[in-house]
């Protein structure tokens, strides 16, 4: 493997989820990168909760484009956000995996939220599916420069030291830290992001005994073979509808299989 790329990962002990037969489908989103800035979006996901047929949401990841700390949930934004989040935790099985954006959204979150949390990665074993569940960071391993910061604010002494700050200066970093990204975005395209390593994927998949990957992370929703032989991927849509291209999707999975439903009002 070339220098500059990050060593493949070891597989992690996954969560196994064995979903109840009793359930007629599962939805899948992730990317959905909330903020106070992304009114129609925000509208969207509570319509979309309030409304949904599923018997579990599993959202893999950035819900939110910046959580630092669960404290964050009395700001009048994000306490908006729990109410929702708060409604569809009680009707249904919410589970809620951090990502790249969202890594410090704790236990206290999850409760105010009524959900569970989902660990990347998750076997989770459903209408005669064996899939793998995760963000997707962490194998994007040409993204060298990510990873070593990925490393870094993952280490509980880096994140105990961090919460240690009062909220208003976490939300400055949180600010400036938004602004950089945005930034190098704007120099990229999402056909430039790093993807998801198909050999570490295939490791994993192996490893899990699944044939099946579902992610998010790099913002290029795909149903495609990949990893092992028969094996298959499907990547999530981010969510936006408050700028140029609106894009909103869930991935469903019921006794019929794997569907795209698209959000688009």
């Amino acid at each position: 493997m070339p220098d500059d790329r990050g060593h493949q990962p070891p597989f992690p002990s996954p969560d196994i989820f064995n979903a109840p037969p009793s359930w007629r489908c599962i939805d899948f989103i992730s990317d959905l990168h909330l903020h106070d800035e992304l009114p129609r979006t925000t509208q969207a996901l509570a319509s979309y909760l309030a409304s949904t047929p599923a018997d579990a949401v599993l959202m893999l990841g950035d819900i939110f484009e910046a959580w630092v700390g669960d404290d964050m949930r009395s700001q009048a934004y994000e306490a908006s956000c729990v109410r929702f989040l708060a409604n569809a935790g009680q009707r249904l099985h919410l589970g809620m995996m951090v990502g790249n954006r969202d890594f410090l959204l704790g236990q206290d979150m999850l409760n105010a939220c009524h959900a569970h949390r989902l660990t990347d990665p998750t076997v989770l074993h459903a209408f005669g599916h064996d899939v793998l569940l995760i963000h997707g960071d962490e194998l994007c391993l040409a993204d060298a420069d990510y990873l070593r910061f990925r490393q870094q604010v993952r280490n509980p002494t880096w994140q105990t030291a961090f919460l240690s700050h009062p909220l208003d200066a976490r939300l400055s970093q949180a600010r400036q830290m938004r602004a950089a990204s945005q930034t190098r975005q704007q120099a990229q395209t999402p056909e430039t992001w790093a993807d998801v390593d198909e050999a570490a994927a295939a490791q994993w998949m192996r490893e899990a005994a699944t044939p099946t990957l579902i992610h998010g992370h790099t913002h290029r929703p795909a149903d495609e073979s990949f990893g092992i032989e028969g094996g298959m991927r499907h990547v999530l849509s981010d969510w936006d509808l408050d700028h140029g291209h609106p894009r909103a999707e869930v991935l469903r999975l019921s006794a019929k299989g794997f569907e795209r439903i698209p959000l688009i009002p």
